[in-house]
């Protein structure tokens, strides 16, 4: 099932097609809803495939933010035709869930196990590690950091906006705290599985898989570069819980991490601004198909 969402767009702002679809997925059960945004000219028989970038969205929120809230394909749109960045697919998933296989729903599973297979059977896109990128927002951040930590051989770069990768635990006033994929059976928080599923819990194993071995100069995954963006008047303390990020990644992967600071909160208005460059920082790892 596909429809078109009722967005005002005109060629001088975007140079592409937008539509909400979704499938059904055997892990969730029920359809798995999704937004894409495809470039204009988009060839579904080209012979190279085309970069592709999963954009997702926070917490309580669905498919629909990024094309309506964010901008995305006014900002993709300005970007291809001003040649910054190729002619790319973004996939803008929904999730019920934190993009964790928490209390409600699989949703990292389905992520990987579902969405995934779908996309690249369905359209035109690179199936390889080259031409993907992962980014999201707040909670989507949390996910898209997650996905590249715990799968560095599927992704060559990826961004997180004001991620909500809190540590040791998010803030009292954080939706995670009152978030389904966090409420155990008693409706109470679970600080546990918090500590299992957040950025920290794979750190040791990334940096296992991303150093080279000692009998070689390289590693055989390459670390996944990183850009990272808060505002300075976030609520929930965004810039210094990016800060202990950015630390974290640097000892790891030194000169593969960037950190902006916008002015500004929580808001669409951070990340509509931080969005070119995260781009435009992603792009210089994830491929550009050959003309």
């Amino acid at each position: 099932m596909a429809f078109t969402i009722g967005l005002a767009i005109s060629s001088n702002t975007m140079a592409g097609d937008i539509s909400r679809e979704q499938f059904t997925s055997p892990t969730l059960g029920h359809d798995y809803p999704y937004t894409i945004y495809l470039p204009r000219g988009y060839d579904k028989d080209a012979q190279a495939p085309y970069p592709v970038i999963y954009l997702l969205h926070g917490s309580f929120g669905n498919e629909l933010d990024w094309a309506t809230q964010g901008n995305l394909p006014q900002i993709a749109g300005r970007l291809i035709s001003a040649g910054h960045i190729p002619p790319t697919v973004f996939v803008m998933p929904g999730s019920r869930s934190w993009w964790v296989d928490g209390y409600n729903e699989p949703a990292r599973s389905a992520f990987f196990d579902d969405l995934l297979p779908h996309i690249e059977s369905t359209y035109n896109v690179g199936n390889t590690r080259q031409l993907r990128g992962v980014a999201g927002l707040s909670a989507g951040g949390y996910g898209a950091l997650n996905f590249a930590l715990e799968r560095p051989d599927m992704f060559a770069a990826v961004a997180a906006l004001s991620p909500a990768s809190y540590v040791p635990t998010p803030p009292a006033n954080s939706s995670a705290k009152r978030h389904p994929a966090f409420q155990n059976e008693q409706g109470q928080f679970d600080q546990d599985l918090w500590t299992r599923l957040n950025y920290t819990a794979h750190l040791e194993e990334y940096r296992f898989l991303v150093t080279p071995r000692p009998s070689s100069t390289t590693s055989d995954i390459p670390p996944v570069p990183l850009y990272i963006s808060a505002g300075r008047r976030d609520v929930f303390d965004a810039e210094y819980h990016a800060r202990v990020l950015r630390q974290a990644m640097e000892r790891i992967q030194p000169g593969y991490v960037r950190l902006d600071l916008y002015p500004g909160g929580h808001t669409w208005r951070v990340w509509r601004a931080s969005l070119p460059a995260a781009l435009n920082f992603m792009f210089q790892y994830v491929e550009r198909p050959e003309e």
